[in-house]
């Protein structure tokens, strides 16, 4: 058997003047893709054994005429809104120069096709943009975590048993 969840990339872009302001209003939203996906990283060692695989697709920006539609969904971003979050969302929605590198279509026979792989891949990345971000976001993470290999010992027991 086979589960596949669907993810999002934007709890792992690193922050910039753009996504720093879009995820400070979003928050709650991240938050619940985070809590999906150590839900799921969870899930599949409990399900492994009963031959079960757990696939988190992390899928890139598609052409699916999002942008499009929600940039006009957004409508004019009034003066009062000028250097907050939902201008600098607005800007990046409706710039003519971020235009999406996936093909939904391409993307979603990848996710079918996913389905024979023995054993389940635990991430399939959708992307060369996704492939970027997780890398960088995960890099970052571990150099965070890597530089504190020298004091982490510190606070283990004395006695070690």
């Amino acid at each position: 058997g086979r589960v596949q969840h669907g993810s999002i990339l934007s709890g792992n872009l690193r922050p910039t003047r753009v996504t720093s302001q879009w995820k400070s209003t979003a928050s709650l939203y991240h938050a619940s893709k985070w809590g999906m996906e150590g839900f799921f990283e969870s899930l599949a060692q409990e399900v492994a054994s009963f031959g079960i695989g757990v696939t988190i697709v992390e899928p890139g920006a598609a052409r699916t005429g999002f942008r499009d539609a929600a940039s006009t969904q957004l409508g004019a971003v009034p003066d009062a809104y000028r250097d907050t979050p939902l201008a600098h969302l607005r800007a990046v929605l409706s710039d003519p120069a971020r235009t999406p590198g996936g093909d939904p279509q391409r993307m979603a026979e990848r996710i079918i096709a996913s389905i024979a792989i023995d054993p389940a891949p635990l991430r399939l990345v959708l992307g060369s943009d996704a492939q970027a971000i997780l890398e960088k976001a995960l890099g970052a993470r571990l150099e965070s975590v890597r530089a504190q290999a020298g004091s982490a010992a510190d606070t283990d027991a004395a006695d070690k048993s």
